[in-house]
């Protein structure tokens, strides 16, 4: 999986990743957050996710980065909204309203881009990432972050071998794994999600536990 593999999946448009639904378990938790209005949250490989049209109506200036200029362009064009665009090494950026979305590689970000984030919102970044990626994902996520900020982490487990992902496999203990030095790892709600998971369904997969984390810097 190369930045070339994500580029082509949404010019073929097979983006059955793409949810058209809020995620039950954002609306649900995030509010309980208390994050302060007109703060900055960080969406990773955003894609065209409707969640960051709604965390913005929660009052959240929303940064995302993208590898693909059809996902950006598509999430500006549907939500009616024309974007200005800039450059900054090697992203194009397009903002508009409280949107600021950089098309490129999440590894090449600088600290300076996320200076103001108070939160992470991940529901399709770290389970888009095959296994010998995780680990330089989550410690990038780890260095670029402010200190006080918090990770809210959706991720899914299911049987392996069912399916070839993306979306992969990620356990509660590789979570652990992954973020537990760093971060203190609070499980907000585990919950059958197969039923909301109708690609992954047709796909074959016959069992889907979707958690949703908290994560919170170690002092």
């Amino acid at each position: 999986m190369d930045k070339a593999f994500w580029r082509e999946r949404w010019q073929r448009r097979e983006i059955g990743f793409h949810q058209q639904r809020i995620h039950a378990l954002l609306s649900r938790y995030w509010p309980k957050l208390g994050l302060p209005q007109g703060s900055a949250v960080f969406v990773p490989l955003a894609g065209k996710s409707r969640d960051m049209a709604w965390l913005a109506t929660q009052g959240h200036r929303i940064i995302g980065v993208e590898l693909s200029d059809v996902a950006v362009r598509e999430f500006f064009d549907e939500g009616g909204l024309v974007a200005n665009r800039s450059s900054a090494g090697a992203f194009e950026i397009f903002s508009a309203g409280p949107f600021e979305l950089y098309c490129g590689d999440f590894f090449e970000l600088t600290p300076s881009v996320l200076k103001d984030v108070v939160a992470v919102y991940d529901r399709a970044a770290l389970i888009a990432l095959p296994p010998q990626m995780r680990a330089a994902y989550a410690e990038a996520l780890a260095r670029l972050l402010p200190p006080e900020a918090i990770i809210f982490l959706i991720a899914i487990d299911y049987p392996e071998g069912e399916i070839t992902g993306p979306p992969f496999s990620v356990s509660p203990d590789e979570v652990r794994r992954l973020y537990g030095l760093a971060f203190e790892i609070e499980v907000l709600e585990s919950r059958d999600g197969l039923a909301d998971s109708d690609n992954l369904k047709k796909r074959g997969v016959t069992r889907l536990e979707e958690t949703a984390y908290l994560l919170r810097r170690r002092s």
